[in-house]
């Protein structure tokens, strides 16, 4: 069961187990400047206790992450009571979110002018600079929002924080008391050039700029922190009169005047098409700014507006931060299936729940082998931490174990191999980690794959028999199926078996299919359980490979004939590394499969043989029907539409017929219909 279909039960026992992990990993974060698991991760599991609270709001409690912002101030510094909470923002990850929170402030205040703010979302320390009469009289810490750290006297040794307010256009406001706040980040190149010293030096090197601005402002001794190249960057200042700082653009302007450092990358922008336009542009800078950023704040700039709309639990409803696609995300593992790769190798790969990734939707990560599972201890149930490896391969970084179900149980690798394939047997060679058919070695394999890719139900590439295959193997011109793409003349010359002209044929044959049908090539992969039948129904539903290779297991099940065994095989398969760098090469070798929407009289109908016919074999039968737009089934079904009798015909395909109302004709009846 997903998380989407949790009944109340369910949802509060995840919920408190959510609330647990969340808690944990939020005090290590923010209390003791440790990451347990990415940002990111945590980030994900947030917005998954937030969903499960919007859908059973009973659920939430006062003391939920949803509500608050974790930590507390640590007993080495004293602690200080902020005046306003520093609190935090809801997250949203995509344009119907940001639409769907417009469309709540406007459902509060009509009259809301949509004008937003947008900030870069720095990762930094959280920091509130507290001046009185323009002199620098404090420095906080975030700690819980409500009570955080004095951290003056280190943070009076960041260079571009301003002892005194610069004079000037807004002298006025250095009467009284103005707040500063901000973030307290380390600059990229600065915490290269650190790391750097530190490996020369012998020295364990830091781990991000985040946790190393945190530590050193944590710092007792002022003199390490003034040792260290840190900066203040600010994004809201707060008075007591609203009326100082109409609205959020201008308090920006007014921080600048008074000497303090902001982002340089904020924009006032209008309506939800430009907030995308700006998230988006972020988004493709983002890796060549000199900070960390994570995302973007969207802040609707009217400050009254702002105030009036207050908050909902512990956020403001007037501000929101963006979240970049991240690259590590939490997600629940549905099942392991395992994968026979084309040289006999048992690959098993994981199933889980789409999530989104560095921009994409995954579903399935490869396990790699037995041994990876015996490491991660990984098990049907658990949720799991997700990462992209060079941003092109999901891989699990880690499970989870304090959300593990109380049902599940361990993997034995070789009992879910005989379970999954009892009709093979496996070996698992000395020295090797992974499992492989046993009788079967790669080249043979390659063989039985090539000449199933190449056979008249697949491609039908003419001359590429067995007898040429065992020679192209054998003389290790072929490594893969797509190796034949690359064949020259020249090389074939070199076996005994070829003359001029027969070299010539073979290549001009394998030639003609660089642009097959895409039905005939998906059917050619040799994707276990995937029959002619089933590859036309996958291609009919996806229109181009890409967009099979992202299907979800639900969107394969809803495709009438495939069941969850035949989902799980196919995403198995798309899963798989060497297939994926399989289908690379044969673009890069110009194979480029095409799809045509079916057309023909018989487009619609499908058809059951029984019998034998006597015009025809059963291949060339099946063939006539797809080419006019029909369907052949293996066997009758409830939308079947005609039964085929000839000669000595299935008494069992009859009967069947005859309860579902199938229509059933004859041979010549069947021809006149060709």
């Amino acid at each position: 069961m997903t998380r989407h279909q949790l009944d109340f039960a369910e949802a509060r026992e995840r919920a408190n187990k959510l609330r647990q992990v969340i808690n944990e990993y939020r005090y290590n974060y923010h209390v003791r400047d440790e990451s347990t698991m990415p940002e990111a991760a945590a980030d994900s599991l947030k917005h998954e206790l937030a969903q499960i609270e919007e859908r059973y709001p009973e659920l939430i409690t006062p003391d939920s992450p949803t509500q608050r912002v974790a930590g507390r101030a640590l007993d080495r510094f004293s602690k200080v009571t902020h005046q306003t909470p520093m609190i935090s923002l809801t997250d949203v990850f995509d344009q119907t979110e940001v639409m769907a929170w417009i469309d709540r402030m406007l459902r509060l205040d009509a009259s809301i002018k949509q004008e937003f703010l947008c900030d870069i979302k720095m990762d930094g320390l959280a920091c509130s600079l507290i001046y009185q009469d323009g002199k620098l009289v404090q420095a906080v810490t975030r700690g819980d929002s409500r009570v955080g750290e004095d951290v003056t006297m280190n943070v009076r040794t960041i260079e571009n924080v301003p002892l005194h307010l610069r004079e000037g256009a807004h002298s006025l406001l250095l009467k009284g008391r103005t707040e500063i706040r901000g973030e307290i980040v380390m600059y990229k190149p600065d915490f290269e050039k650190l790391n750097t010293q530190r490996e020369t030096a012998g020295e364990p090197l830091f781990k991000n700029p985040r946790n190393l601005a945190a530590g050193t402002i944590r710092q007792l001794d002022p003199r390490l922190v003034a040792a260290r190249p840190l900066h203040f960057v600010g994004y809201d200042i707060i008075r007591e009169d609203v009326a100082d700082i109409p609205t959020i653009e201008y308090g920006y302007k007014v921080m600048n005047d008074l000497g303090i450092t902001t982002s340089r990358q904020t924009k006032v922008v209008r309506g939800i098409s430009e907030v995308m336009s700006y998230v988006q542009h972020l988004d493709s800078v983002r890796s060549g700014l000199i900070f960390n950023t994570d995302g973007a704040v969207i802040k609707l700039n009217d400050r009254r507006k702002y105030s009036a709309l207050g908050t909902v639990g512990k956020t403001p409803r007037a501000a929101v931060a963006f979240k970049f696609a991240a690259e590590e995300a939490t997600t629940i593992v549905e099942d392991i299936v395992i994968s026979i790769g084309r040289t006999g190798a048992a690959t098993p790969v994981a199933v889980f729940e789409p999530v989104h990734i560095a921009g994409t939707t995954v579903q399935h990560a490869s396990l790699h082998n037995a041994d990876e599972i015996a490491r991660l201890d990984i098990r049907r149930g658990d949720t799991v931490i997700i990462f992209k490896a060079g941003d092109i391969i999901p891989q699990v970084q880690r499970v989870l174990a304090e959300l593990r179900p109380d049902d599940t149980e361990k993997i034995d690798y070789e009992r879910e191999l005989a379970r999954q394939y009892p009709e093979l047997e496996f070996v698992r060679p000395e020295g090797e980690v992974v499992y492989r058919v046993k009788g079967l070695t790669g080249p043979l394999i390659l063989k039985r794959t090539l000449e199933h890719y190449a056979s008249k139900t697949a491609l039908d590439i003419d001359t590429l028999g067995e007898k040429n295959v065992d020679a192209l193997v054998d003389a290790g011109l072929v490594n893969d199926i797509a190796d034949i793409y690359a064949l020259t003349v020249e090389q074939l010359l070199g076996l005994d078996r070829f003359a001029e002209l027969s070299a010539g044929k073979l290549v001009d044959a394998i030639a003609a299919k660089k642009q097959p049908s895409l039905e005939r090539f998906v059917y050619g992969m040799g994707i276990r359980h995937v029959g002619i039948q089933t590859a036309i129904d996958l291609t009919d539903r996806f229109s181009s490979i890409e967009a099979l290779s992202r299907a979800t297991i639900d969107e394969l099940k809803s495709i009438d004939g495939i069941g969850e065994v035949v989902a799980e095989s196919i995403a198995a398969w798309f899963a798989d590394e060497d297939n994926l760098a399989l289908l690379q090469k044969f673009t890069t070798l110009g194979v480029v499969p095409t799809f045509e929407q079916k057309t023909g009289k018989l487009l619609g109908s499908s058809f059951v043989l029984t019998g034998t016919l006597s015009s025809m074999g059963r291949d060339e039968a099946a063939e006539k029907i797809r080419s006019l737009g029909g369907t052949f089934q293996s066997a009758v079904a409830k939308d079947t539409t005609y039964l085929v009798a000839s000669g000595k015909v299935g008494a069992s395909k009859l009967k069947k017929a005859e309860s579902y109302g199938t229509k059933i004709i004859d041979e010549d009846t069947f021809l006149e219909m060709l």
